[in-house]
């Protein structure tokens, strides 16, 4: 078993003990979508791979407490803000833009990469660089903006 799966089924049972019920609902929340993911696919999922189901689940409740803010559901919005945090609770330290901007500028270099056809191999390397330590998406418009000039 992964330490992060084997974390994650720690906090349950201490949360289970304190009497916690909401947070035991979130953590067996995620811990069975990570169940369902190694039971269809017939594999046991390393740190890596519980990482990143648990960064889709984050994903996922940032853009459900982005639509709750804007249409004014406070009650919805707090219940997926109080879920983002204790799934934050088991993701590494993010890097900051300007760690992101020096790696993307150093990789470029070492690549050689001149124009919007070396984004894919300069994001195929950076994806495992920063694998659960950045969003692709702003590693992706970081790429971007650098290729364009």
């Amino acid at each position: 078993m992964s330490d992060l799966k084997q974390t994650l089924s720690d906090n349950i049972k201490t949360s289970m003990k304190a009497r916690e019920l909401e947070r035991v609902k979130v953590l067996r929340n995620v811990h069975s979508v990570i169940k369902q993911i190694e039971i269809d696919r017939q594999i046991e999922l390393d740190d890596a791979g519980v990482l990143e189901i648990l960064q889709k689940q984050l994903k996922q409740r940032q853009e459900s407490l982005g639509i709750f803010t804007e249409n004014g559901r406070d009650d919805l919005a707090t219940k997926e803000q109080f879920e983002i945090d204790i799934i934050n609770e088991f993701m590494p330290k993010q890097m900051n833009n300007d760690e992101l901007a020096a790696l993307v500028n150093a990789e470029i270099a070492t690549q050689g990469a001149t124009s919007m056809r070396d984004m894919g191999s300069v994001m195929g390397v950076l994806k495992n660089k920063t694998a659960g330590l950045a969003d692709p998406a702003l590693i992706s418009k970081l790429v971007k903006d650098a290729l364009q000039g």
